[in-house]
């Protein structure tokens, strides 16, 4: 998907979101220590742990990361804790063991863990990303069409991710019968760089999944895109990734999430008038967490597929959970939204 607003003019000398606190000389140490600005017994600091993954869906995380864009807004208020997780479902069950206080994950498993806490657990504050997910087959799987996957083997980054929630939806649509219920078609569940290699093996015949793995299996495992999410979309936007807080660190911190929000938003607008300088930072993030730098010609692709927007896609996300809902992922009863997403802190936001 295509953002005009990535491809705006960049301002001269590109400069970074934030910059890390300059360390402080003599004369300045001298000042704060006569004048005792702060003092380790006053001070109380408070520590955000955050999740995010290692895709380009969640670039404002990694970007933010790289440049201590929080840490800068934050100051001695918070100290930052980053965890890095492969999917939503196993990061939504460390929120809920209360080891996290901030989560950048799919709607999805978003939307699963709002249902399951009975609206307790989290609310969504801001949306992150859309675009960046498709369908991805083997050149030589003999996969044309969707409905080809009949007797073929599927994979997924996680059960109850939001691709996983798509293929599921979409083969009750086309009335395509998975393995563990009668059908032919066999589901298997990978993350990163598992999917490479099950392709170049050809352990499985197609991936649902997202950047930066839709590009790297079309590049190196010899993939072809069949199709992406957009296609299934009005106006092809659908919410990616949202920015997650749990409930109690929200009611017990809220001063400390509206500053997270705006910092959130701020890193967006940021990225959007600052793409190439973006697209670098997030290659030196990626890398350092991933431990493999990603070519050039990845990122241009990644991000052409990609919007981000701290925007909530309120409608696209309560129509990915009657999707959930009618594939059996969310209970019997249908799902009730009524507190799922809180705006408060967008309003407050520049």
């Amino acid at each position: 998907m295509n953002n005009p607003r990535r491809h705006c003019e960049e301002p001269a000398g590109d400069p970074l979101p934030v910059i890390a606190s300059p360390a402080f000389g003599g004369l300045a140490m001298t000042i704060i220590l006569l004048f005792g600005i702060v003092s380790s017994a006053e001070a109380k600091t408070e520590k955000i742990r955050v999740g995010h993954f290692p895709n380009v869906t969640h670039a404002p995380a990694l970007i933010a990361r790289a440049s201590r864009h929080f840490e800068s807004r934050l100051g001695s208020e918070a100290e930052i804790e980053w965890k890095t997780f492969n999917a939503g479902p196993e990061a939504i069950e460390a929120l809920f063991a209360g080891a996290l206080d901030i989560l950048y994950v799919g709607p999805s498993p978003a939307i699963n863990g709002y249902v399951r806490s009975r609206g307790e657990a989290l609310r969504i504050v801001a949306g992150v990303a859309s675009g960046g997910a498709g369908f991805v087959v083997r050149a030589n799987s003999g996969i044309e069409r969707f409905e080809d996957i009949r007797g073929k083997r599927v994979a997924t980054p996680q059960k109850g991710n939001t691709q996983d929630v798509a293929l599921h939806y979409l083969m009750k649509e086309k009335e395509i019968i998975p393995k563990t219920k009668g059908g032919d078609v066999e589901i298997f569940h990978l993350s990163g760089g598992d999917q490479i290699t099950v392709f170049l093996k050809e352990q499985v015949d197609a991936i649902w999944t997202v950047e930066p793995w839709l590009t790297r299996l079309t590049v190196e495992a010899n993939g072809r895109v069949l199709f992406e999410d957009s296609e299934f979309w009005p106006e092809g936007q659908y919410a990616t990734t949202v920015l997650v807080v749990r409930k109690k660190f929200l009611d017990e911190h809220p001063d400390l999430v509206r500053k997270w929000v705006k910092g959130h938003v701020e890193i967006i607008e940021w990225i959007n008038g600052h793409y190439s300088r973006a697209k670098q930072l997030f290659n030196e993030e990626f890398t350092r967490e991933a431990g493999k730098a990603l070519p050039p010609n990845y990122l241009e692709r990644f991000f052409l597929r990609l919007s981000f927007d701290p925007l909530v896609l309120k409608s696209q996300i309560r129509e990915s959970a009657e999707r959930a809902y009618q594939i059996g992922y969310l209970g019997a009863g249908k799902p009730d939204l009524t507190n799922l997403f809180d705006d408060s802190f967008l309003e407050t936001a520049p």
